[in-house]
């Protein structure tokens, strides 16, 4: 096995007049490199923006043995951020995190749902936005960003009943480059994350969602305002707990089984997501897949390594077990 002493960590630049969850990225660059200095490796800190030139400069020059991957997006757009891992591999410096091919697939919602349904992963519909005609009309449906992360885009104002479609004027001003429809699932969310390491992936306790107060008509969605507007409705009105897993043994079982296909079939790495909602009848249906989530304390992962025992050093060694198993002198 190579020797791991410097890791670079590279992580996306700041864009001018960044909101809050662009800014975030900062507190997550913060705690990787007080756990890497833990655990006794020299790090270096690298930007990320279009100039691919100047980046591959930068890791040529500090010549790390492995780069801890913190790249979210490009110039603020999620759909680029596979481009910083290619260039890793054309370089062959090993990186934590998912692999290219997870990231590319796993970014583009669409496109990992069609993995999903083509491996039996149970997946709510979905429809391009030129297939209205194809929407139930007693059905609601959401309209979501195809190829960002973290909510950007995406609230209330997106959510509509399918025999309201041809009153739903905002559909018309989208993209359907970056926009698509997906089937609303009325029911319980819960985002479970999963972390990699030298034996296999292995699930972390199960969060559930919680939506209080919500009046009745209000979808109960994760959007934008929940995530990162702190004097919102919808962010002082939502909460994760853990839920008792001896309790719910059947429905933990399945979802955590669903995690590992999820991870088997993407061919994940490093550590991820899965967000799930549960509908009426208790079926579970996979909203997404978060490959490389945010790790800052009070995020789903974070907390779900807290609930397990797991100190941030020590998932952040697991992560570093993941990319260097499949090292060799």
């Amino acid at each position: 096995m190579r020797k791991i002493e410097k890791i670079a960590i590279v992580y996306n630049e700041v864009q001018q007049n960044a909101g809050p969850d662009e800014l975030d990225i900062l507190d997550q660059v913060e705690l990787a490199e007080n756990s890497l200095h833990e655990l006794g490796y020299k790090t270096c800190k690298i930007t990320v923006n279009l100039d691919l030139t100047q980046l591959k400069k930068s890791l040529l020059e500090e010549k790390p043995d492995l780069i801890f991957n913190l790249v979210e997006s490009i110039n603020n757009h999620g759909e680029l951020l596979y481009f910083a891992p290619a260039l890793y591999n054309n370089l062959k410096i090993p990186y934590t995190g998912v692999n290219t091919e997870g990231l590319f697939i796993t970014t583009n919602k669409p496109l990992a749902k069609h993995w999903m349904r083509s491996n039996n992963i149970p997946t709510a519909d979905w429809f391009e936005l030129y297939e209205t005609d194809k929407l139930d009309k007693n059905k609601t449906y959401l309209v979501k960003p195809k190829l960002e992360d973290g909510s950007m885009g995406f609230d209330d104002d997106l959510v509509f009943k399918g025999a309201d479609v041809n009153k739903f004027e905002k559909i018309k001003t989208l993209s359907p480059f970056h926009f698509f429809i997906e089937e609303y699932i009325e029911g319980r969310e819960f985002n479970i994350s999963v972390l990699g390491g030298d034996k296999g992936p292995e699930v972390l306790p199960v969060p559930e969602m919680n939506f209080h107060n919500y009046p009745e008509g209000k979808p109960k969605i994760m959007g934008f305002r929940a995530k990162w507007e702190e004097n919102s409705f919808e962010y002082d009105n939502t909460s994760r707990s853990f839920i008792d897993e001896e309790s719910e043994k059947d429905l933990v079982n399945l979802l955590k089984k669903i995690c590992i296909d999820c991870w088997n079939v993407f061919q994940l790495t490093g550590f991820v997501r899965v967000d799930f909602r549960i509908d009426k009848d208790g079926n579970p249906f996979v909203l997404e897949v978060n490959a490389n989530p945010c790790i800052t304390p009070g995020s789903g992962f974070y907390s779900a390594c807290e609930k397990k025992g797991y100190s941030f050093s020590y998932a952040v060694t697991r992560m570093i077990e993941d990319t260097v198993r499949y090292l060799t002198n």
